[in-house]
């Protein structure tokens, strides 16, 4: 016989196990409303839609860097540092080199960066695996020689004049839609896979929960971090190839606000600043509400400021929501 019950249990246990992206879902579907509520035709137009599309990668791909590090219960202070140094030796290489062809320089370039950006990860995570040092000690110590580095190599002045084919990585459309939410797509969905399809990602969950346990485990503790950090630092590189081909510069100063931005979102989007926990789809719902809660002030000509004080309440609100969920859902 039929149990009308049963599928009100699934959906009850679908929502408790799924809180945090439930509560988000909500608060997304709320900003959204208001925002169509309070100025619709400039909300709704396809401009708006478009300047949202090109804004989001960068910070989005950045994010993700913060949450592998801080899934593995570290944190990654260097990830601005990071693409910014990668962006000044991509245009280096890009405006230093003559006479080479852009169809290899631009590729040399960009694989050269990526590299860069590897290495620099595997150096935080050797520093904090093999060194014991803290994660917030060792990150924050490579962000200040890498911004060191980059001052060095710049003198302070920016970098610019790419060739056009670069910049449409930054500035170009694929079937209409920006190219660089393609490369945000794949690498949510990269990640994604990565943290819930592989033993290496379910090493990370377990080793940011009980470290402990992970080493009972059989895994290799140091070569996890190490990992991780990699992946962290790689994740850096792609958003640089975004954010100077976006801006047609390369500067050590760029983006110094998104640091901040980046744990924020993190934490919002219901990744445990302790490690062990936390969803790509968390994360992804953070990054929307957020960015349409910017332009939205941008569109009413509110102050910016405002947006960090309604960023704030709502990771309070959230927050508040989850701890009520903790006490009283069991």
């Amino acid at each position: 016989m039929f149990n009308k019950q049963e599928p009100m249990g699934k959906l009850n246990l679908y929502f408790r196990k799924n809180s945090d992206i439930a509560t988000l879902s909500c608060v997304l579907a709320a900003v959204v409303l208001l925002m169509i509520w309070l100025n619709p035709g400039q909300f709704l137009k396809s401009d708006n839609f478009e300047s949202m599309a090109f804004q989001l990668p960068e910070l989005g791909i950045l994010a993700l860097a913060m949450a592998v590090a801080m899934l593995s219960g570290g944190i990654n202070l260097s990830i601005v540092a990071s693409a910014n140094f990668v962006g000044i030796v991509m245009a280096i290489m890009m405006t230093k080199i003559h006479g080479m062809d852009p169809g290899l320089l631009i590729p040399l370039a960009i694989i050269t960066g990526l590299a860069v950006s590897a290495v620099i990860g595997i150096l935080n995570g050797v520093i904090i695996s093999m060194l014991d040092v803290s994660p917030i000690l060792a990150t924050l110590g490579s962000s200040m020689v890498i911004d060191g580095a980059s001052l060095i190599i710049t003198k302070g002045y920016v970098i610019s004049g790419y060739p056009d084919t670069f910049l449409n990585i930054g500035n170009g459309y694929l079937f209409g839609i920006p190219f660089p939410l393609f490369i945000l797509i794949f690498c949510i969905v990269g990640v994604s896979v990565l943290l819930t399809r592989t033993i290496f990602g379910q090493s990370i969950y377990l080793l940011g929960s009980n470290t402990t346990a992970a080493r009972f485990s059989g895994i290799n503790i140091k070569a996890a971090i190490i990992k991780t950090y990699a992946i962290s630092g790689l994740l850096c590189g792609i958003a640089s190839i975004i954010m100077i081909s976006r801006f047609n510069s390369a500067s050590q100063g760029y983006s110094t606000s998104y640091l901040l931005i980046t744990v924020l979102l993190a934490v919002l989007g219901g990744f445990n600043p302790d490690g062990g926990f936390g969803k790509v789809s968390g994360l992804v719902l953070a990054l929307i509400i957020l960015q349409i809660i910017s332009s939205g002030l941008n569109i009413f000509g509110l102050s910016s400021y405002l947006t960090l004080i309604i960023w704030g309440a709502i990771l309070l609100l959230v927050m508040g929501v989850r701890a009520i969920g903790v006490k009283y859902g069991k």
